[in-house]
């Protein structure tokens, strides 16, 4: 499958069941005052923190399609707003994800945005101030956004090489919202509801993830979001033990390191 093909995850909210998601803080107020004023959002946070599953959330509670874009360095201003394909013996003009939103409404969310080319990420500027147009340069058009268009991007400031940093003059555009990974309650809970395992492995599960967390090995890149432990959860929920499901969800997901994997499952064998 090309790498440039954008998948567009279209949530209506009077259809599915909601997303489940634990509010950690003020952010569903914050979130839904931005909405009333049409303010656009960037939500900051370390990666498995349940950023994406708060955007799912959101669309679902305003009932509105979720357009959703997973950013990366080949990422052109085409795949984000649209271009001319050849059908038969026509050229017809089709709408990338952030023209749909912006024409028919809803929410565009452009996941880790700051791996994005930065002469892609510039459309966004007109959606992002009080003028809420897009231009878009290959047809001519100037499009006021829909009234219930409202653009929500994302990213991982801890992750990211200070050379891919979200520039500035995007950045204050915005409405920021910070993740964290939640407190050791609300995580086990949120484990639990996900994976269906009972409330003691659901407990020890996110024990483990905060020591990996605290462990500081150079090969590990990110530590393990809830994400990850939810996929733990499962596989113990589908009968691994403990040991094999955190080895295949967690330790190899983490690093390629020897070492460093030996280390982690000394954290396992500890915990369980």
């Amino acid at each position: 499958m090309d790498k440039k093909v954008i998948k567009i995850d279209d949530i209506k909210g009077a259809g599915d069941a909601c997303p489940f998601y634990v509010s950690v803080g003020d952010e569903v107020e914050v979130f839904n005052a931005a909405y009333d004023r049409r303010l656009p959002v960037l939500l900051k946070g370390p990666t498995g923190c349940g950023k994406t599953r708060f955007v799912r959330h959101m669309a679902h509670k305003l009932g509105l399609p979720l357009y959703t874009v997973s950013c990366h360095d080949d990422l052109t201003t085409a795949d984000l707003v649209g271009r001319y394909l050849i059908k038969g013996a026509e050229t017809i003009w089709t709408d990338g994800p952030l023209t749909r939103a912006v024409r028919e409404g809803g929410i565009c969310y452009l996941d880790e945005v700051v791996e994005a080319r930065k002469d892609t990420t510039v459309v966004v500027h007109p959606l992002a101030d009080d003028r809420r147009v897009l231009m878009v340069e290959k047809t001519g058009e100037e499009i006021k956004a829909h009234e219930d268009f409202l653009l929500v991007v994302s990213y991982n400031p801890g992750y990211q090489h200070i050379l891919k940093d979200l520039k500035t003059s995007t950045r204050q555009r915005f409405i920021s919202l910070e993740f964290d990974y939640p407190e050791a309650k609300e995580e086990a809970e949120i484990v639990e509801r996900e994976s269906g395992i009972d409330k003691e492995s659901a407990l020890k599960l996110v024990t483990l993830g905060r020591k990996m967390r605290e462990h500081t090995d150079s090969s590990m890149e990110t530590p393990p979001g809830t994400r990850l432990l939810v996929h733990a959860a499962m596989l113990m929920g589908s009968g691994l033990t403990p040991r094999a499901a955190c080895e295949a969800a967690l330790v190899r997901s983490l690093t390629d390191d020897k070492e460093a994997q030996l280390a982690l499952l000394d954290l396992v064998e500890a915990t369980f």
